[in-house]
């Protein structure tokens, strides 16, 4: 049971930072719309799209590695193993990232054609230095993943996050074009990293971690982290080629300028797309927390706790899903222009809302199918969801515009899950969750309808007494109805408080 309470309270310890980091982001995208512009705000997104790929290459699979490598060590006995692995992280990051930014800097006239705009490469570059400190960075964060320091971990990165948010406001205020603001924003994104990288080796060093001889775990980590990253890179690498084709294919297919192709790029993925992303705070949390026990059930042939564990999380996932849908899908279109003063991202996000219940899924499955060491089958499940989304934007973006992006990313996530949760049902029969879905699903439409319904009373009030009073009253309906159809417990909530 204690071990119970410690997962819960670790959940929602995670869920809380994470929460807050995610809100504060939220806000300063709002104000990056409004300073710099949907222009401004496509430039960003550009650059960051295709650094992540670059920085999901050299360290996405290893602080997953590194903190299950640290936990063996340790419940063996051998705590000079962790710092081993830990080293090892470090060698292998900096072995990547060293020269990739040195090539991406002195090749940059070679590649700057790739972007919609040749001024992006030199933001872009700014980004270079960050690269190599924040790889590290990610090292340190697999180490207190491996050592359960999950609140100097929440802590830092939602420092990281603030230290962002507050030079990025400086310095976009002495800016004048959009051009000018996609650099001080990028600038502040470098600073932050600096200063992740700082206090996470100044935090690893003061708790007693050292630098040790990384040979006797170089092997056993990059067996294991490769295939995480292969398939975390190709997400990136994906995102980073629509970033770059898109705008040109919208050019293309729609007749759309320069600018106006680059803004709705920043439209959609800049402002609807991040919120219809909502979930992923609360996803990642119970991912973090709970995936470590599951590949020990596994690992140890506890199939039946595994099977309980899996349903659990579905279901979890599946509520979070639906009762976010109603809200999103009948305030859409006010949180559009309210926060971001752009009619536009509303309609995308109130359109699109019920893409939330197959993304939420696929993440969850995803991460539960590599904690039981099939990366590789996951991997290729990414490959033909990918390949889905691609047909799509290619076949209808003269149809629909920038709304084939947004229809292909959803088919995506349909294709995904169903195939992860397909490999589920075959590992592990008798996973109990599609009833459950099948019921939410019902409660968020009929929330979806009860939403439209006081939207009509209220229309008369001002955007953010809407906002605020239908959001409200739409969790409450879903919230309600899940617990009068007993599909909802406060078991949960008193596991969180009982104990020590």
């Amino acid at each position: 049971m204690l071990m119970k309470t410690n997962i819960y309270k670790s959940a929602a310890q995670v869920t809380v930072f994470s929460t807050v980091e995610k809100l504060l982001s939220f806000v300063y995208r709002i104000i990056l719309s409004r300073s710099i512009g949907a222009e401004g705000l496509g430039v960003y997104h550009i650059c960051l799209s295709v650094f992540s790929v670059f920085l999901t290459a050299a360290s996405s699979g290893i602080p997953v590695t590194v903190s299950r490598l640290i936990a063996k060590n340790n419940a063996s006995g051998n705590p000079k193993g962790g710092h081993a692995a830990v080293t090892a992280g470090v060698v292998c990051t900096l072995a990547f990232t060293l020269p990739a930014a040195l090539v991406l800097f002195l090749a940059r006239n070679l590649y700057a054609a790739l972007f919609p705009e040749r001024d992006c490469v030199y933001i872009f570059l700014w980004l270079m230095p960050g690269l190599i400190l924040t790889s590290v960075y990610a090292v340190m964060r697999g180490s207190f993943w491996g050592t359960k320091q999950f609140l100097p971990y929440s802590v830092i990165e939602l420092l990281e996050n603030a230290v962002m948010v507050a030079v990025g406001c400086v310095l976009i205020s002495f800016t004048s074009t959009a051009k000018s603001g996609a650099r001080a924003a990028i600038i502040a994104v470098l600073i932050s990293y600096v200063f992740s990288f700082a206090v996470s080796v100044g935090w690893y060093l003061l708790k007693g971690g050292k630098f040790v001889n990384p040979k006797s775990q170089l092997k056993p980590l990059l067996s294991a982290s490769l295939p995480i990253t292969a398939m975390r890179t190709s997400t990136s690498l994906l995102n980073s080629v629509i970033a770059m084709f898109l705008p040109a294919f919208l050019m293309a297919k729609c007749g759309y300028t320069d600018s106006e192709a680059v803004a709705l790029y920043g439209i959609v993925c800049g402002m609807s797309v991040p919120m219809l992303f909502t979930p992923n705070s609360l996803i990642g949390s119970i991912a973090v927390v709970v995936a470590p026990e599951m590949s020990e059930n596994y690992y140890a042939g506890r199939t039946e706790l595994l099977r309980k564990d899996i349903g659990k999380t579905v279901r979890a996932s599946v509520l979070i899903a639906t009762v976010l849908i109603p809200v999103f899908f009948t305030l859409g279109n006010d949180l559009g222009v309210f926060f971001f003063d752009n009619e536009l991202s509303g309609e995308v996000i109130s359109r699109f809302s019920f893409m939330m219940l197959p993304m939420c899924l696929s993440m969850i499955t995803t991460t539960m199918l590599n904690s039981m060491n099939y990366e590789i089958r996951t991997l290729i499940y990414f490959f033909i969801g990918a390949a889905g989304m691609l047909t799509c934007i290619f076949a209808f973006t003269g149809l629909l515009g920038i709304n084939a992006y947004v229809v292909g990313l959803t088919l995506s996530f349909i294709i995904t899950a169903a195939l992860n949760l397909s490999l589920l049902h075959k590992k592990c029969p008798g996973i109990s969750y599609m009833r459950y879905t099948l019921k939410s699903a019902g409660i968020s439409l009929a929330a979806c309808f009860f939403g439209k319904s006081l939207l009509n009373l209220i229309g008369g009030l001002p955007t953010v007494a809407r906002i605020g009073i239908g959001g409200a009253a739409v969790c409450l309906f879903a919230l309600a109805a899940f617990y009068g159809m007993e599909m909802l417990s406060a078991k949960p909530l008193k596991k969180l408080f009982a104990g020590k």
